[in-house]
C-alpha cells in the first residue's frame, strides 16, 4: 500500500469518513484538492467552517436551516396545517423536486431501530406531538421510507398521533412508473394492491 505524506494521509482519512467515499475516491479527492489553487482550498475549507457555524435545526420542523423558523415553516403561501413527516432533511429536497406538495414538513432525523439502539427518545418527535396537541395541524402525512424501520416508525407515530384527533395518512407505495411487474418483490406488489384506487 502506498505511503503518503502525513498531511495527505490525514486528508484521505478524513475524506473516507464521508458516506459513499472509499479509499480510492478519497485519494482522488485529496489529489484534486492538492492540485487546485490555494484559493480553491481556502474556499472549500471556508464553506465547511461556515456550514458548521451558520446552520442549525428549525425549532418548528427540525429541518436544517440558516434562519429560524425555516423557509417552509415561515412561508405565507404554504398550507402549514398539513405536515409531511420525513426521515431526513434530504427527503424534503426529493419531495420539493416534484412541486406537488405545498404543505409543511417535520424531520425525524432517523427511524426507530431497536437493533441499533434507536428508540422514540432518539428521534425528534416531541415538537411534532406539541404541534398536533396544540391544534396547529389538520393532517400528518407519514412519508417514511418503505423499509422495516420506516414502517415501524410510521406505525408508532400513527398510534401516538391518533389521540390528538389529527388525520393521519401514509404515502402510497408500490410499483414505480416505467418499471416491470415481473421484477417487483412481494412486499412492493402487496403495497401496490393495497394502495389501488378506482379508475376515473
Amino acid at each position: 500500500m502506498a505511503k503518503f505524506a502525513e498531511p495527505m494521509a490525514r486528508l484521505i482519512d478524513e475524506l473516507k469518513k464521508l458516506p459513499g467515499v472509499g479509499g480510492k475516491s478519497a485519494q482522488r479527492y485529496a489529489f484534486h484538492i492538492l492540485r487546485g489553487t490555494d484559493e480553491d482550498a481556502e474556499m472549500l475549507a471556508s464553506a465547511i467552517r461556515d456550514i458548521k457555524a451558520a446552520l442549525r435545526l428549525c425549532s418548528v420542523c427540525n429541518n436544517i436551516t440558516d434562519v429560524d423558523p425555516c423557509v417552509y415553516c415561515s412561508s405565507t403561501t404554504r398550507n402549514l396545517r398539513v405536515v409531511c413527516v420525513v426521515e431526513e432533511p434530504t427527503n424534503i429536497a426529493a419531495l420539493e423536486k416534484g412541486q406537488n406538495f405545498q404543505g409543511a414538513y417535520h424531520v425525524l432525523h432517523g427511524t426507530l431501530s431497536p437493533i441499533h439502539g434507536v428508540g422514540p427518545e432518539q428521534l425528534r418527535i416531541s415538537n411534532l406531538m406539541q404541534r398536533a396537541q396544540s391544534g396547529q395541524i389538520d393532517e400528518v402525512i407519514l412519508a417514511t421510507n418503505p423499509t422495516v424501520e420506516g414502517e415501524a416508525t410510521a406505525v408508532y407515530l400513527a398510534r401516538q398521533l391518533r389521540p390528538t384527533g389529527v388525520k393521519v395518512t401514509r404515502i402510497a407505495t408500490g410499483i414505480p412508473a416505467g418499471s416491470d411487474i415481473e421484477y417487483a418483490d412481494e412486499v412492493t406488489l402487496q403495497r401496490a394492491l393495497e394502495g389501488r384506487r378506482e379508475m376515473p
